[in-house]
């Protein structure tokens, strides 16, 4: 999806990014005038790592420019401590700043706000009648952690069971467990390709795929975002040129995507670009870190949801931290392969083993969407995170919001454009009580930030009801209704509240 952004938007943004890093580089001017001059009186607002000793700034450049001149004006809206587990509502910190937003302090007050912020799709965050005292007992059995990795002391009965497990849920032969699902990526994929091979991935991949691609040493090329014919022209292209300067054949192929865009909700088109794949020989490897659990009948991801052959799909990823209400991550994939992981991959060989608790809190999580705890909760709970998330999509597009991404989807972001209405429209919903998150630069293009809602099965209608309200007014208020509003908006909202 190309987002066309209107023109006057467009100006309005780069005029509002023009005055604060043009006032910007003029503070920054001065500040080096008056340094000269007096060499103590500018410290205070210097470069981060800074000091008088004569080393030089350790955080200098374009980063440190941009946090100083402008994430600190709306860092508020940003790392918010919450007090309580985050479910439907959740308990957030009050704070406030007595220095321009440099420093924020805690307060002892908390807000009861509708919880629209957390990956908790399935709502096994929160207690849960199956999964909480199997996780209370692994803790007594267990303890925290293992202290250990895997290939030494820390591979517990557990970590091999939910291996297993996750390998029959998503139908794949064999799998591995690794503690951190950003790290699955950044430390697998230099494990499978190095130097004289290649990577194709998609130009919205996240960023843990973007730091493993370039730990591996292996040549990268970038297809336009979802977009199989591109792919198609570039791997034509980079079969028959070979490797740079020897022109030698690339010692093999990966092709990253992922199975649900976090920063666009959108679905890949996977079989199409598995068509692709097929056609010249290459592998793939895709990330369903928002996917797995969330979409699909049985909440088996992507590809049970567009009807794609798990064994088509080389490398699957995955994360536990979100449809699973723990952490960690995981790769299924062929035995061969995973035995290879084993061997090979620094996180899996050097690092400490997930949590048994956490680990516990996937078998368990797994066990009920599977049905395997004699209920049909984990059906319902799959039911009711595709009703809601085409609910409030649905709500949101006849609001006039610009929402990005497919139905079936739990990430619906909508466009925002201008630095100063993301952190207004944060401000102002959690002023009624509302919790969400605005996202831009780095993580979105400069012009291109939005506000990202997530879906949860362990919201109620009225709970989203109540968020549409106070999303629409708020969207008045700032302006960010950016395209035209059906007449039949009020009462699709309103309706099922008088019912």
């Amino acid at each position: 999806m190309v987002i066309k952004v209107p023109y006057v938007t467009a100006a309005t943004t780069l005029f509002s990014f023009g005055l604060i890093f043009g006032f910007g580089h003029l503070r920054d001017s001065f500040r080096a005038l008056l340094r000269l001059l007096f060499s103590s009186s500018a410290a205070a607002d210097s470069p981060a790592g800074c000091n008088s000793k004569g080393y030089a700034p350790i955080c200098v450049g374009k980063e440190d420019f941009y946090i100083r001149r402008f994430f600190r004006r709306v860092q508020d809206c940003f790392g918010r401590p919450i007090a309580s587990k985050p479910d439907a509502w959740f308990d957030v910190v009050e704070r406030y700043s007595t220095d321009s937003n440099k420093t924020l302090h805690r307060t002892t007050k908390t807000s009861k706000c509708l919880n629209l912020a957390s990956f908790n799709y399935l709502g096994f965050a929160a207690a849960d009648e199956y999964c909480t005292p199997r996780v209370i007992e692994s803790l007594k059995k267990y303890s925290a952690s293992t202290c250990s990795s895997r290939v030494d002391g820390g591979n517990t009965q557990l970590h091999i069971e939910l291996e297993e497990l996750v390998a029959r849920f998503v139908r794949k032969p064999s799998a591995i467990l690794l503690a951190m699902g950003y790290a699955t990526n950044s430390a697998i994929i230099p494990a499978l390709i190095g130097k004289g091979g290649l990577i194709i991935s998609d130009s919205l991949n996240h960023n843990s795929i973007v730091s493993g691609a370039r730990a591996s040493g292996a040549t990268i090329r970038v297809f336009e975002h979802n977009n199989p014919a591109h792919l198609e022209k570039l791997l034509r292209e980079q079969i028959s040129g070979g490797q740079p300067r020897t022109h030698r054949a690339w010692k093999k192929i990966l092709v990253i995507v992922e199975g649900i865009y976090s920063m666009e909700g959108e679905l890949c088109k996977l079989p199409e670009i598995i068509s692709v794949c097929k056609k010249y020989k290459v592998y793939t490897y895709m990330d369903e870190a928002h996917s797995i659990g969330a979409v699909g009948k049985t909440g088996r991801g992507v590809c049970e949801l567009l009807g794609v052959d798990p064994a088509d799909v080389d490398i699957m990823m995955g994360t536990l931290s979100k449809s699973f209400g723990s952490s960690g991550g995981y790769i299924a994939a062929s035995k061969e392969i995973i035995q290879h992981l084993k061997l090979t991959c620094p996180s899996h060989i050097y690092g400490t083993s997930m949590s048994p608790p956490a680990v516990q809190q996937v078998i368990s999580a797994m066990k009920v969407i599977l049905g395997e705890d004699g209920t049909d909760r984990g059906a319902k709970k799959i039911a009711q995170i595709r009703d809601n998330s085409n609910f409030f999509r649905s709500e949101l597009q006849k609001m006039g919001f610009e929402v990005l991404g497919d139905n079936d989807s739990p990430v619906m972001p909508f466009m925002v454009y201008n630095p100063a209405k993301m952190p207004a429209f944060s401000r102002e919903c959690l002023k009624q009580n509302v919790a969400v998150v605005p996202v831009g630069f780095p993580a979105t293009p400069l012009l291109l930030g939005r506000i990202r809602i997530c879906i949860s099965a362990s919201h109620s209608r009225e709970d989203l009801i109540k968020g549409l309200e106070v999303i629409s007014n708020v969207g008045d208020l700032v302006g960010i209704k950016y395209l035209p509003v059906e007449q039949e908006e009020t009462t699709s909202v309103e309706k099922p509240k008088k019912l």
